[in-house]
């Protein structure tokens, strides 16, 4: 950290600050607090590796500027000296500036000369260690790096430089190789000149700590030849020693049940936030294609007078059948100056746990939500709403703010059940534009491992928009219904929920993939990823 002198300097300049953060080496999950603190009040970031968009948009505010300190106006790498004039001339506008590297800043980055550059502009900055990629990638390639009889490890990152590997031959040590195919070719040329053992166990891993990482073992003697058959690209990270000999029995993210999948997800990215996230958990990595789009109703009449009728004290009861039932009357209270103390004395229905958790975030705890084995769908809110009783409920109506497209199943039970409903549209579902040429030429091609159904309208919608998925495409549906809509629309559902919600949705899917992951190791066979599989054709119903 800089000296209070330079702090106060900077203060009376009006200069900017920097942050060198350190982002670890490729899992987004390995960011640290700080780091997470640090790019949310950035101005500016400034990286020097591609791929780090998903990253930005993440942990960033709207509207921050994104500087490329990869290439300069030449097409040439830029230089250290030239990337450190570039923090230093975004950070003397005023600006907070993050400077994003990869991996540790302490490690192999160039942070000393752009630290110098700071000190020399009396410019204040701070370092956020990082997750190195030297002790990451061996984790998640399941190889701990000083087990038993391992006195300790080495790192180098040899960046094309003469090493002298004799000093890395003890078999009582780890080497970790850092970098480039190359780096660890000279590496196991120059350890094999000095006298190492052929024998001696290897394993290399490329893009270490992400979902498209691939780990290969080899000996000592034999580690070009695999390396080259391999075809990896940088950044790769190899383990020389004894200790690799642990990598089957520590594997752990490779062999995730998901791992490497590509999964569609037809939902709008409001909604699949939490599918997304549970997918990732089991190794596969999902691509949401909103089907649909939710628009306000063509007259607001209807709404806004259910909504005045709800704060007048009309309704008994208000059912939300969706997240975005509650989302559209959220606004409109937003819209009239009220909040979610106009629910007190009304009993509040969920159809579900995905609603209901609207409905806590909105500071309304729901009254009524179907559990355990109870259908989370209109039908099984229907089972569990009680009947109209004259004596207990003073109020015999309920208000229902739903789609446009919404079936009247519930609307009927209630009115069965002695209660009269006003249902309303609260909102309109229309079908979205089709998805980018690339996602429908993946979806027609068969590059997606699976897809995940989590009602009948993404069905419809999916298939409207970007047509049927193709046959080697795992089918997952979240219940009966969605199921019935994809065999209804010629496809061969593989996986369905054993009860209607997300969670199951995902773990049965997982349960597939490692159903999979079983057949091909009992087999003597190499895990396959449904993508992978040659000379299928269209799936269609039986």
């Amino acid at each position: 950290m800089s000296s209070p002198r330079t702090r106060d300097a900077a203060a009376r300049d009006g200069l900017g600050e920097v942050a060198f953060v350190g982002a670890g080496p490729g899992d987004e999950g390995l960011l640290t607090l700080r780091a997470v603190e640090r790019l949310g009040a950035a101005d500016v970031v400034v990286t020097d590796q591609p791929g780090r968009e998903a990253l930005v948009a993440a942990h960033c505010r709207p509207g921050v500027e994104v500087l490329d300190a990869s290439f300069g106006e030449d097409g040439q790498p830029m230089t250290r000296a030239n990337r450190a004039k570039l923090v230093v001339r975004a950070a003397r506008a005023g600006r907070r500036v993050v400077r994003l590297m990869d991996g540790d800043p302490a490690t192999f980055t160039g942070l000393a000369e752009e630290i110098a550059a700071c000190r020399k502009d009396d410019l204040r900055f701070e370092v956020v260690p990082g997750v190195p990629a030297a002790t990451a990638v061996p984790a998640y390639a399941g190889i701990p790096l000083t087990p038993a009889g391992v006195a300790g490890f080495s790192v180098v990152h040899p960046g094309g430089a003469e090493v002298d590997w004799s000093r890395y031959t003890p078999k009582d040590d780890t080497l970790v190789v850092l970098d480039a195919v190359d780096d660890v070719l000279a590496a196991a040329a120059g350890l094999l000149a000095a006298g190492a053992d052929p024998q001696t166990p290897a394993a290399v891993t490329s893009a270490g700590t992400t979902v498209n990482q691939r780990t290969v073992r080899a000996t000592l003697g034999d580690l070009a030849e695999t390396l080259v058959a391999a075809r990896f690209e940088r950044p790769v990270t190899a383990v020389i020693g004894e200790a690799v000999g642990l990598v089957g029995a520590g594997s752990w993210f490779e062999s995730k049940p998901l791992f490497g999948w590509r999964v569609l997800v037809p939902r709008t990215k409001e909604q699949a936030g939490s599918l997304v996230g549970r997918l990732a958990e089991h190794g596969a990595v999902a691509d949401v294609v909103p089907t649909i789009s939710v628009e306000p109703p063509r007259t607001p009449h209807q709404i806004e007078k259910a909504v005045k009728g709800l704060v007048t004290g009309r309704y008994e009861w208000v059912g939300f059948t969706s997240v975005n039932a509650v989302k559209a009357i959220r606004e409109k209270f937003e819209e009239f100056g009220l909040d979610a103390r106009a629910f007190a004395g009304l009993k509040v229905a969920a159809v579900g746990g995905v609603t209901a958790a609207a409905l806590r975030e909105w500071g309304i705890e729901p009254d009524l939500v179907p559990t355990g084995d109870q259908e989370q769908s209109a039908s099984g809110l229907l089972e569990v709403w009680p009947p109209f009783d004259e004596v207990l409920d003073p109020i015999n109506r309920v208000f229902l703010p739903r789609a446009d497209i919404a079936t009247d199943t519930l609307v009927a039970g209630l009115q069965a059940a002695g209660w009269e409903v006003d249902d309303v549209t609260a909102y309109r579902t229309v079908r979205a534009a089709p998805p980018a040429a690339h996602i429908r030429e993946a979806i027609k091609t068969g590059r997606f491992d699976a897809v995940v159904f989590t009602s009948s309208s993404t069905v419809r919608n999916l298939v409207g928009i970007a047509g049927k998925p193709h046959a080697t495409t795992v089918v997952a549906c979240i219940g009966p219904a969605t199921a019935k809509t994809a065999e209804e629309h010629g496809l061969r559902v593989d996986v369905l929920a054993a009860e209607p919600s997300v969670e199951a949705l995902v773990r049965a899917l997982a349960d597939y993939g490692n159903c999979l992951r079983l057949s091909a190791a009992e087999a003597g066979e190499p895990v396959v990823r449904p993508s992978q599989r040659k000379g299928a054709t269209r799936r269609t119903a039986k």
